[in-house]
This record gives C-alpha cells, sequence and structure tokens, in this order.
C-alpha cells in the first residue's frame, strides 16, 4: 500500500483535470456537504433540488464550474435512503473518494492509463447508476478506479480489457433521474482491493468500518492534487 500511495503522488506534480479539460482548474471550487457545515442545518439535502441549489450558491459566489470534495466527509445526504441507514447494520455515512459537482453531460476524463476492469448500473435509489471501473499499473502494482453517476450511454460499447489513455474522455455525468436521485455529479475513488467485487464498490462507509477503508480507498487528490 505504501508503494501505492508512492506512485500515485509521484505520478505527476501538476494538477490533473478530471472533467472536461476545457474547463480550467481555478474554475474548481471546494465543496463542504459535512454534517459541520452550519449552512446545511436547515436543508434538506437528500433531496436533489435543494442539494442542487446549495451546489450552485457556491459555485455562484466563487466564480466556479465545478464544486469538489468530499473524503471522508460524514454526510446527512444518505438518512433517507435504507441501503446506508436500514438492515440492523451500523449507519454508513461517511463518503469514501470524491465528488466533482457539475451540470449532466459534462464529460469525464480518464486521469491515468487503465483498462476497463467491470462495469454496472447499480440502479438502486441512493447508489451510483450506471458506473465504471479501470484497473492500473503503476511501478508493478496494481490498483483500481471507479467512476458512478454516469448516463447510460457511457456504458455503451464498453467491454473488459478496453484501454483508455489518460486524457481520453470515457464517460459523461448523468441526470438525476439516472443517477439515481442526486443532483448531477461524478462520484471518484481509488480502490487498492476490489475484494471479487465486479461495476460495483462500496464508496460510503461506517465509522467502525472508517480504518480499513481509508486504507484500501486512498485519498483521490494523492493523484489529482487539486488545491483548495
Amino acid at each position: 500500500m505504501n508503494i501505492l500511495l508512492h506512485s500515485l503522488e509521484s505520478y505527476s506534480t501538476a494538477t490533473i483535470s478530471i472533467l472536461d479539460a476545457t474547463i480550467p482548474v481555478h474554475d474548481y471550487v471546494p465543496l463542504d456537504l459535512s454534517k459541520n457545515n452550519r449552512e446545511l442545518i436547515d436543508l434538506d439535502i437528500t433531496d436533489y433540488s435543494v442539494c442542487q441549489d446549495y451546489i450552485d450558491k457556491v459555485l455562484k459566489d466563487n466564480n466556479g464550474s465545478i464544486a469538489y470534495g468530499g473524503y471522508l466527509e460524514q454526510r446527512n445526504l444518505y438518512s433517507d435512503k435504507d441501503g446506508f441507514t436500514s438492515n440492523n447494520r451500523p449507519i454508513r455515512d461517511i463518503h469514501l473518494g470524491i465528488d466533482f459537482w457539475c451540470i449532466a453531460g459534462t464529460k469525464v476524463i480518464v486521469p491515468i492509463d487503465g483498462t476497463v476492469h467491470s462495469f454496472k448500473n447499480n440502479n438502486t435509489i441512493g447508489d451510483y447508476g450506471p458506473t465504471i471501473i479501470l484497473k492500473h499499473v503503476l511501478n508493478n502494482t496494481s490498483f483500481y478506479s471507479l467512476y458512478g453517476h454516469l448516463s447510460e450511454d457511457s456504458l455503451a460499447g464498453l467491454e473488459k480489457g478496453k484501454e483508455f489513455k489518460a486524457g481520453n474522455q470515457l464517460a459523461i455525468l448523468g441526470t438525476p433521474e439516472i443517477n439515481v436521485n442526486y443532483a448531477p455529479h461524478l462520484h471518484f475513488q481509488i480502490i487498492y482491493d476490489l475484494e471479487g467485487n465486479e461495476g460495483d464498490y462500496p464508496g460510503v462507509c461506517a465509522k467502525a468500518d472508517l480504518q480499513y477503508y481509508k486504507e484500501n480507498c486512498p485519498d483521490p487528490n494523492i493523484l489529482l492534487k487539486l488545491k483548495g
């Protein structure tokens, strides 16, 4: 794992764009959707339209085009979704990737050379919707990147082993009815061990499991190097 972290850190000294390359990096605005954000206390951000209105306000106030953040944030965003709060299991509310909130149809760009590992439409409410997982190898170490909340068309023509080079377009962002009830965004997550999963992997965990997932899903910004 330490080898992977070093490889991600040393891959590039420059910031890597993960969405439409024509959008400048200075248009990326940090976003806080955590339980600690007092601006969200009276907002029902489980309603995607309310969440979108808040994101739009943050972008307008900061002259931005893309709002991003969320790694290891503890959120109320999932409190209305059965898969996160029921079945006599600990509540899952800690986010394991970085979200990039932008308009539906925005291009998703591959940040590093990879091949298609698997893909799936995870269409249960609160899940990822259309999802792609790529496999990468750096310094003889394999790892994976997951892209969730895509359009259905993004899965068309894919096959396991298909190659993508850094900078290639992988997909586009889906609409709320396709990405299963979220404001349009990309969920981007780095995973060391997929544990046998195909086209899916937990993107939110319970506090009791945080140490494991923190180690298995390192901060994507180690690779992307977004400032903010």
